[in-house]
């Protein structure tokens, strides 16, 4: 009697998911039954990014004390924002957790989020303020942001769902090619008339890992980072500021003081750390030396003030991030969270390169943000949503 009922129940419910399969209403409760416990890679992403966006408030508060009580604020100011946008952020990468990532298939809702966003950054054009030579923030009443952070993540949506539908028909330029390079002509062009540069390489760069990624015909992705490359030299020759300030690493010696004056100071500061650093509050180029010292350039902080112990947790949390965000995509019960999960891992380890290669002189310096580290309310608030959608795909992650 016993084995009956359990297979009456059993016959029951598989009758009841075959009707929430039918009605559409399927990924959601199927995520409740499928996964009972998540994979290990999605409790290490919690534990490196919960480290690493302490560790970046701790940094802000040394990097920026010094700033807040030279303009006569108090030395807590910049701490408590940066606070308060982790607050945002966590909740934003919640919202982003709790929604099943399949109801980014849908296409009208994607296409009004990419709409809003894209239109944001057109708004900025007109309407937007000059920050540190780039014209990407936008004032909404009381607050600013920069929408082309948001619009990376609106960027992956719409790549994903493009490639996972389809897959099948990535040798068909018309079908898949040419959809992805409007995207990407798009987005980075909209951030090159910001004068975004750093933006619209990440744009570059994302697009064409998740090329990679799809399994598109190499002639393909080989002909278009050729032609990025071509398209980056006509901007830099037009663009005579933007030239000079990416170009500078070439020679610091030459340019440090003018247009490479930031990353030598960096510089500076990363040799007085030494092995073991100065300490945490004891750093020098917060009082000035190097501009920005609590935003793009706080890798210089914090090689400075905790020495090779410090580059070691930044770079290889990020090493991790990046690894364990593979392992999701590889994972990962569907195409569509594969690409999802491979994007934002792109987009973290090349904009964790680049920002870092910047500050040591080893790349151009963009002006990019160092994810969950640097100060700034858009880049917070964007990449924990982005961390949320990742743990979004790894709940669904196959067994």
């Amino acid at each position: 009697m016993a084995n009956e009922t359990t297979r009456t129940q059993q016959s029951l419910r598989d009758r009841r998911l075959s009707v929430l399969r039918r009605t559409g209403i399927a990924d959601k409760q199927n995520s409740r039954l499928s996964l009972e416990k998540p994979p290990p890679a999605f409790y290490w992403i919690i534990i490196i990014v919960f480290l690493i966006v302490l560790l970046g408030l701790v940094m802000v508060l040394s990097s920026s004390s010094v700033t807040n009580l030279h303009s006569g604020s108090s030395a807590w100011s910049m701490f408590t924002k940066q606070f308060v946008w982790v607050l945002l952020g966590t909740l934003a990468g919640w919202m982003a957790y709790r929604q099943p990532y399949s109801v980014w298939k849908n296409g009208k809702l994607l296409g009004t989020v990419t709409t809003v966003i894209v239109a944001l950054n057109a708004i900025v054009l007109f309407k937007g303020q000059f920050i540190n030579g780039a014209k990407a923030w936008l004032d909404i009443g009381p607050f600013r942001f920069q929408p082309s952070e948001f619009m990376k993540i609106a960027l992956i949506l719409f790549c994903a769902n493009l490639m996972s539908t389809r897959h099948r028909l990535v040798e068909i330029k018309a079908s898949v090619l040419l959809p992805l390079l409007i995207a990407l002509g798009g987005t980075a062009g909209l951030c090159a008339l910001q004068r975004d540069y750093g933006s619209a390489i990440i744009f570059a760069g994302i697009v064409l890992a998740l090329m990679y990624m799809s399994s598109m015909p190499l002639r393909q992705v080989a002909a278009t980072s050729v032609g990025l490359f071509f398209v980056g030299v006509l901007v830099l020759n037009y663009a005579q500021r933007a030239s000079e300030r990416l170009l500078a690493f070439l020679d610091l010696e030459a340019n440090k003081a003018t247009s490479g004056y930031q990353v030598y100071q960096a510089l500076l500061s990363i040799a007085n750390g030494g092995w073991s650093g100065t300490g945490i509050g004891s750093g020098t180029s917060k009082w000035g030396y190097v501009p920005l010292a609590y935003s793009d350039f706080i890798f210089a902080v914090i090689a400075e003030e905790l020495g090779i112990l410090g580059t070691i947790l930044v770079i290889g949390g990020f090493l991790l991030l990046v690894f364990f965000g593979i392992q999701i995509a590889l994972s990962a019960s569907d195409m569509h969270g594969a690409f999802i999960a491979g994007g934002i891992s792109a987009w973290f380890g090349i904009q964790a390169i680049v920002n870092i290669g910047g500050v040591v002189g080893m790349m151009p310096m963009t002006g990019l943000t160092l994810p969950f580290l640097s100060y700034g309310g858009s880049s917070m608030i964007a990449s924990l949503a982005a961390i949320g959608l990742l743990l979004n795909v790894a709940r669904y992650a196959k067994k």
